[in-house]
């Protein structure tokens, strides 16, 4: 079931909201302000708003410079923009000078459609998860958007949110206790464990439900915060299951794939198949079109499920 709200203007209502409470807290735009939904914010706070202009790097170093003075900024531009183009900014003035500002990269993977391949990242957060200390988060859909500020505000560091713009499907209501870091196991199996963030979480539990049908009981476990990475739910259901699935709208290299691998290698090696990009750049197209050219369907989930269990 696809959401009603927007996790843009989720997010965006929610800094409001925040705010009102908190005047530390200030929004930097790389002018897309029509794109994140972030006019709100303008609009109930002119003077804690920044449009910076397409000038990604200058972003960077201002949110730095407003956190060194204690503010709590929030930067926003598209992924690859907000990652790839600014990387040694980030790298340097913010994290390296360990301070508080959260980076909004919006249309992470296939989601960029039509802006193609220079819009298209499949990279973002395995560059942002090379940076020491940086805490790397997607969330799933609106609720979860809105149930992660707390911690996100909370948290004295830089965070990346890799942020799906628009309707995702809906996983969550109101009942979700969030935790960042911490991975939610959303359905208990024994066959295999499917792990999935983003828009992949709704394809893991379609996936579960056609494995079903052919006698086979899939874990699925969304994990959300790709770092700090929740190892001790991995290795309780890789014990269980002794197969690993993962699902990311993202490059393999690097990516979540590559993170669960690092986590169970060193505790709990388990056989492993990685559904996501394969070393491929993006291109144009619509998200349903880009995930079967990628092999990132509920189709391909199921697949990797087969592969793993045969692997044990």
């Amino acid at each position: 079931m696809t959401d009603d709200r927007e996790i843009r203007a989720t997010l965006a209502q929610a800094l409001v909201e925040a705010a009102k409470k908190d005047d530390r807290i200030v929004v930097l735009d790389a002018d897309l302000m029509s794109c994140h939904a972030t006019k709100c914010f303008k609009e109930a706070f002119p003077n804690r708003f920044i449009n910076v202009g397409i000038a990604e790097q200058n972003l960077i170093g201002v949110a730095a410079g407003m956190a060194a003075m204690g503010k709590i900024p929030f930067a926003y531009s598209f992924a690859p923009f907000a990652t790839r183009r600014c990387y040694d900014q980030i790298f340097i003035s913010v994290a390296y000078s360990g301070l508080n500002v959260k980076i909004v990269g919006s249309e992470p993977g296939v989601a960029a459609e039509a802006n193609g391949g220079t819009h298209m990242p499949f990279e973002d957060m395995a560059i942002m998860r090379a940076i020491p200390k940086m805490v790397c988060f997607e969330p799933t859909d609106a609720t979860m958007m809105e149930k992660a500020l707390p911690d996100i505000l909370a948290h004295d560091g830089a965070v990346y949110i890799r942020m799906f713009r628009k309707k995702a499907e809906k996983i969550y209501d109101d009942s979700l206790e969030f935790k960042l870091g911490k991975g939610i196991l959303l359905e208990e199996g024994k066959d295999v464990t499917i792990v999935a963030s983003g828009i992949m979480v709704a394809r893991a539990l379609e996936a579960r439900v056609i494995l079903k049908e052919q006698g086979i009981d899939a874990e699925v476990i969304n994990l959300h915060t790709w770092k700090p990475i929740d190892k001790d739910l991995l290795v309780r259901s890789a014990i269980k299951t002794g197969a690993i699935v993962t699902a990311e709208n993202h490059n393999v290299y690097g990516g979540l794939g590559s993170a669960v691998a690092e986590a169970l290698s060193t505790t709990h090696p388990t056989p492993i198949r990685m559904v996501g990009v394969q070393d491929e750049f993006g291109q144009v197209g619509k998200n349903a079109y880009l995930s079967e050219v990628y092999h990132i369907t509920t189709s391909d989930i199921v697949s990797a499920a087969l592969e793993a269990i045969k692997m044990k």
